[in-house]
């Protein structure tokens, strides 16, 4: 990827910044107020000091008077600590809210991803955009979580800049007395001069640093690539799934610590580094000199303004600790405009994800809710291209369901048998042709009333590290009996049994150490009970028994029936053995259906590609 200036406005960040604010405000709007109070009281602090201090050391200079001397010290104490009780009362506050927010902040995204298209989600282009979203807020924290920081750092500056104009005015309208060596201070121009030596002082200053932040968003792109493989293969070794491999193969030295230490990003030989030894690095130096020289020049010209009598020592003081607190809140607030503007690069990918259209058509019509279950669906000369692709992985599909049959879909690899599941279960839609249910297009159906007429068990399906039950149920309230009749129906009843909590054990130890692991067979039949209790009118089965031993194999077909119920049926598989039971087979080769009927009937064709697959099975059992 190329490095890029950033060529937007600092309107467009500005709109950008106030975006993800609103976002957070959606998430958790106390932060907001819990930031302002701490941050308002964490400006307003230094003050407190300054004032009371001038007033003491003027005293001091002065009168010596120890009532006021007493007074003053006493107002200073009592106000001291009332803030500094209230500040760490509210910073606990906006700590505790600021946890919440951080655990909240890749809820967006989460929402994005449910209510993406799933063929947006399986898109190789919407995952790498999600990645680099995360692997920048890792980076540096850029993107929808810097904005809080942002915030906080412009209430600050901003009460800072007004505290300082409050105590400071009076500098400039007090005059040096007639007569004095130094009377030319109070002359207008000297006064502009001095306000636009200070002012150009304050710009340049954060002017510098951002110029040295603006290395971090050039480097962006290589240090998310490289965070991309540190979290990868630095964390590999704490994959369970992986531990095996990682011993046989050693992988943990010939594959892992070759790849991290081909990553030079967190070392002093990476990009960043060599930056920060250079231009990135003379910019912030450069900055904070600035600021050391905005210092000096302020209390050259209040020391001059006290030379020359125009105030005492004690609002030396005052003047000196005012003024500088004013002019670094006005250099804090433009690297605030500079940090705007940089993450404004950042949450620019932000948006393009959240942003992401939904193209599926979800429908207006409503699925008829048939108690005799009568659902047709039909394939009408139906082909389909992934997006982005070229390639045909089904080409025109023509087929007809019958109501309660068992039908048997089966091929090699790549056929196109998993795509056509997803087609009829509208995950995809077609690229040419139509799928109707009975005789309507189901794209005119609503989506989410169209996808719960059907029961699926994937090939690559999930269980949640959770109670069986709720694993069965896919819900935290469910039907005990009926949990418990879906699982002796898909054969998990002997395992049941010997688990002392019963459908309340836990899968896994993610969040339970007494959870239980469970082999891929076990698994599998769980999926399967899940896919029961749903009880809907179609029950899709993709590679069901792939993990199962051969004799929990024929037990599932061998009722197979009773567990298909009234439901029309849609088996997907390898084992062409575990097919003589369906109504219908649909042989598929090279996103075709070259056959199709009963498995005696496909058998007696001997030049058939199921004759053919059948053989080449059979002669490892014979």
């Amino acid at each position: 990827m190329e490095n890029k200036e950033s060529t937007f406005t600092m309107k467009e960040a500005w709109k950008r910044n106030a975006r993800a604010w609103k976002i957070w405000n959606g998430l958790c709007p106390r932060v907001f107020s819990s930031k302002f109070l701490s941050s308002m009281l964490k400006a307003i602090s230094p003050y407190v000091t300054i004032y009371f201090s001038a007033r003491i050391i003027g005293e001091l200079a002065g009168d010596k008077n120890s009532g006021e001397l007493l007074k003053w010290i006493l107002l200073e104490l009592f106000c001291f600590a009332g803030i500094a009780f209230l500040h760490s009362i509210l910073k606990r506050w906006s700590d505790y809210e600021m946890d919440n927010a951080y655990n909240m902040n890749t809820r967006p995204y989460m929402e994005k991803m449910l209510s993406l298209d799933y063929s947006d989600i399986d898109r190789q282009y919407v995952f790498d955009l999600y990645s680099q979203i995360m692997q920048n807020q890792q980076y540096t924290g850029w993107g929808i979580v810097k904005t809080l920081d942002i915030f906080e750092s412009a209430v600050t500056s901003l009460i800072q800049i007004l505290g300082g104009i409050v105590l400071s005015f009076s500098l400039f309208i007090r005059k040096v007395p007639d007569g004095s060596d130094l009377e030319f201070l109070n002359k207008p121009v000297c006064i502009a001069a001095i306000h636009m030596l200070m002012l150009l002082i304050a710009a340049i200053a954060p002017m510098c640093t951002n110029q040295s932040g603006r290395y971090w968003s050039k480097w962006a792109p290589e240090a998310r690539f490289g965070n991309r493989c540190f979290m990868f293969y630095g964390f590999m070794s704490s994959d369970r799934k992986r531990a095996a491999d990682l011993r046989m193969y050693q992988q943990q030295e010939k594959v892992c610590k070759v790849y991290l230490n081909r990553n030079t990003l967190f070392g002093i030989k990476s990009g960043i580094s060599r930056y920060a030894r250079g231009p990135m690095g003379l910019w912030a130096a450069l900055g904070q000199s600035l600021s050391v020289l905005l210092i000096g020049v302020v209390y050259l010209f209040v020391c001059m303004k006290a030379a020359g009598g125009a105030f005492g020592i004690g609002s030396v003081t005052q003047y000196v600790g005012a003024i500088t607190q004013l002019f670094l809140g006005i250099s804090a607030l433009l690297e605030v405009a500079g940090n705007m503007r940089e993450n404004g690069e950042f949450l620019k990918l932000c948006y393009e994800f959240l942003d992401l259209p939904n193209k599926m058509y979800q429908g207006s019509l409503t699925t008829e809710k048939r108690a005799d279950r009568q659902y047709c669906v039909e394939f009408r000369d139906v082909s389909f291209q992934y997006p982005g692709s070229k390639i045909w992985v089904l080409r025109h599909i023509n087929m007809k369901f019958k109501v309660g049959s068992r039908l048997a879909v089966v091929g090699r690899n790549g056929s196109g048998k998993t795509t056509f599941i997803k087609l009829l279960c509208r995950l995809y839609d077609p690229t040419e042709g139509q799928i109707l249910l009975n005789g309507i297009d189901i794209r005119k159906y609503k989506y989410d009333d169209y996808i719960n007429l059907f029961s699926v068990v994937f090939q690559d399906f999930k269980l949640l590290s959770l109670p069986i039950a709720e694993n069965v149920a896919g819900a935290a309230a469910y039907d005990k009996s009926r949990v418990l009749e879906c699982l002796k129906m898909a054969g998990f009843e002997e395992k049941l049994n010997a688990m002392p909590r019963g459908t309340e054990t836990y899968l896994y130890k993610d969040l339970d150490e007494n959870g239980v692991e469970i082999s891929g067979g076990e698994a599998q039949k769980i999926a399967i009970a899940r896919a029961l209790y749903k009880d809907a009118p179609f029950m899709i089965l993709d590679e069901p028994t792939a993990a199962l031993d051969p004799i929990a194999e024929a037990e599932i077909y061998s009722k197979f029936n009773a567990i298909a119920g009234d439901k029309t049926a849609v088996y997907i598989s390898h084992r062409l053995s575990s097919c003589r039971f369906c109504d219908e087979i649909a042989v598929f080769e090279q996103g075709h259906i070259v056959q199709q009927g009963a498995h005696e009937e496909l058998l007696a064709e001997k030049d058939g590609k199921y004759a053919e697959l059948w053989h080449a099975q059979a002669e490892y059992y014979e």
